[in-house]
Formats: C-alpha cells, structure tokens, sequence
C-alpha cells in the first residue's frame, strides 16, 4: 500500500504532504474545498503573516497552550527552514514591526501558489472538492483508510489529520477532525474561538468605530485579578474593540459572570502619572482662555476628544484656567486607566484561530502520532494548541506538519 493520506489541505496539511512526499512516499491530499489553503488567503488580512523571525525562545514564549509539546516539532522544522523553503520555491519574503514575516507582494496567494508548485514537483494526488467522511481502522487498532462522501474509499496504513479547527467555518474548518479524534478513542479539550475581538458594554465605543490608536497598553483584569497587559494597536468597531493587543488579549480571557472582566487603556504609557500632569498643565497654559473641549486637540485624536471629555465629568464649556487640581487628576486617571467593560467574546466567524481541540496527551510529540490509533497523525489547529498574534500559529502548523509528514512517511512507506 505504501501510502500516506492527508486530510485538509491548509497551512498544516500542504505542508505534511510536501514532507512526506520527500521522503519517497505516494501521498493523497484531500481537501474539501474547491482550492487549496482558503484560510491561509485571508490571513494577516489577506498578506498572510507566515511566520515570525524571533528566536526560539520567542516562538515558545509566545505559544499560549501546551507549549512543551511542541520542543520536538520547532526545532524539526524551524522558521528559518519554513523561511528558506518559501524563498526557494519562489515566493520572496520581508520582515516587519514585531519580527512578522510577509510575502514581499503582500499576497497571501503567492504563498499557496509556492506550495502548491511544489506539491505538484513532488507527486502529490491532490483530491479538490472530495470530503473526507469517516477514518477506516482495522481490527488490529490500525488505519486502513478513509471514505470519502460519495462512497469512495482510499486506502492507506498512515493517515493525517489537518482539518483545522472551528474559526473562519467558511473556509471549511467546521470540527472534522474533532469527529475524526472522537471515534478513534481520542479526548477533544473544551473549544472557544480565540485571538477574536471583544463586545463590549459602554454604548460610546460604538462611536468609535473605525478609530484606530497606536503606541497604547492594554490591562485585562478578570475579578481582582490581571490576566493579560501588552503594548501596540487597538481598533474600535460597532460592537467593541478589536486589534492585535485585544485579540491577543481575548487568548487570556476567561468567560464568566458578565461584566466581570474589564479592559483598561492607558493613552499615554510613555508618561508616568507626574509626567502626564506636568504635560496637562502645559497644554492648559498654552489654551488657557479656550474652554475645556478645544484644549485637547493636542492629545487625541478627534474622535476621541468628545468622548474624553464626556467621561472626565468636566464640564464641555469650562474655561481650561478654571479646571481645578482634582478634576485634572481625575482627567489623569481617565487617561491613564480607560475603562472598558467585556460582555464577551466574538463568534468563530471572526476568530483566527480555535483554542482547545485533541488533547496533546495522546499524541506523541516526536513524531505527532496517536498514542491510540497505529498510523494516526495530528497537525495544526485540530490539536490543543495555539499562540498569540504575529505568525506563531502558522508556525505551529508548519511544524507539526513537517514533523508529521516525515514521521509517517518513515514508518508506513
């Protein structure tokens, strides 16, 4: 038989072909949509972050969950050697703000389009628009294949599962292989989209909506206390706030109590309080005679100054010499410690990524095979991991595939 079948033809599973197919193997990939890699086109909106340029401390410390699973996989098949295989199959890379690594084009498509010349160098059967429907096992707790919808059945001693999660179900992550793990004995973690905006309660956010900040902290502080703080850009939308520091944020939120968990922005974190007052004053000596509403043009931006005065308790007209200390320390406070009140998370629909998925318990973090089903693999998303924003989690497919690919191909071709 002397074949290995990939399930899902996303970042984790062209990948696993490509690596199995290196090592010699006959490879089928399935992929149930009409192209392959649909999500990888709309990541990084549409410029696909594909991985980042960090250390490897970086890439561990800013995996979320289960990080030590993955030591064998990241130093398998590294960002560098992900780096090098896309230069070299023709797609030309640039390094970004924060070590993110881009497409020179800014195309995400230029990236399935590398891959997918070279899955097709290397002989990969590649099955467009065939859905993969149930895992075939033999009676010795073996793979013997997989049927696909119309009946079809491929037969195969080593199977892959890339299916993905359940973010973006529109690109066909819609927990395949979630009902794959199940039935082969395997325990699925409690799923929740992740790296996902925040709705939120304050109705003046909504009039916010399209106003970006840049160069601010965020605190998320869930009761009493502080489960996330990070530094960078945050967007207002019609429902809430999104961004990268807020969908990094929301891999650390914990559901509960409505109104229980509160995000705090901090406009101006390069100044400590005395600093940022020193700076009040100043601007208030050079607006003394205005009122308190046009004296802040040099603060925020436009949208935002109604906002800020609506919350600061001063009155909009106040001449500027007549604001007194407290209402300027006040006005300090605000600034330093906006507050937002999260009622909860965004759907799968706008998620990146899933958090949760087959527990890494059961899958052998050398070789990525099950520890229950003989010539079962795992890759990508469908597993209990996922990382912070900034290309992480496409190097966590890229490796777990790789790692996949060859140890399939090693042990069943």
């Amino acid at each position: 038989m002397e074949r290995v079948i990939v399930i899902g033809g996303g970042a984790a599973g062209m990948m696993a072909a490509l690596a199995a197919a290196e090592k010699g193997c006959r490879v089928c990939l399935i992929e149930k949509n009409e192209k392959l890699g649909k999500k990888l086109f709309i990541t990084g909106k549409g410029r696909c972050n594909v991985t980042n340029a960090g250390d490897m401390d970086t890439l561990f410390s800013n995996v979320r969950t289960n990080g030590k699973f993955l030591y064998s996989a990241f130093y398998d098949y590294d960002n560098h050697a992900v780096m090098d295989f896309l230069e070299r199959t023709g797609c030309p890379l640039k390094t970004e703000r924060g070590e993110r690594v881009f497409p020179v084009s800014d195309h995400s498509s230029d990236v399935t389009a590398a891959f997918s010349r070279e899955l097709k160098r290397q002989g990969v059967e590649i099955l467009l628009n065939k859905k993969a429907e149930e895992l075939l096992l033999d009676g010795a707790g073996g793979i013997e294949g997989v049927r696909l919808s119309g009946g079809r059945t491929v037969r195969a001693e080593g199977c892959i599962v890339c299916t993905g999660g359940l973010s973006y179900p529109s690109t066909g992550s819609t927990g395949d292989g979630y009902r794959f793990a199940r039935a082969a004995g395997h325990q699925v973690t409690a799923c929740r989209p992740a790296l996902v905006p925040f709705n939120i309660k304050e109705e003046w956010c909504a009039r916010l909506m399209g106003l970006s900040l840049k160069n601010v902290s965020l605190r998320m502080v869930c009761g009493e206390r502080e489960t996330y703080s990070g530094f960078g850009e945050m967007l207002f939308t019609h429902f809430g706030v999104s961004g990268p520091l807020v969908l990094s944020a929301s891999s650390f939120y914990a559901s509960g109590k409505a109104g229980s968990t509160t995000l705090y922005i901090d406009l101006k974190p390069a100044l400590d309080r005395e600093q940022l007052d020193r700076r009040l004053l100043r601007d208030f000596d050079q607006n003394k005679n205005r009122q308190f509403q046009n004296s802040l043009g040099g603060l925020f931006p436009a949208k935002l100054i109604p906002v800020m005065v609506e919350l600061s308790g001063i009155r909009p007209d106040k001449k500027v010499n007549e604001v007194t200390r407290q209402e300027r320390a006040g006005f300090g406070q605000l600034i330093k410690s906006l507050p937002l009140t999260v009622t909860g998370l965004r759907g799968y629909d706008e998620a990146i990524i899933t958090q949760g998925g087959v527990s890494v318990k059961e899958v052998n973090p050398s070789t990525m095979e099950s520890k229950k089903v003989r010539g079962l693999y795992f890759a990508g998303e469908v597993l209990d991991l996922d990382a912070l924003t900034g290309g992480f989690n496409l190097q966590i497919a890229w490796s777990t595939g790789h790692l996949a690919g060859r140890s399939a191909a090693e042990a069943y071709c």
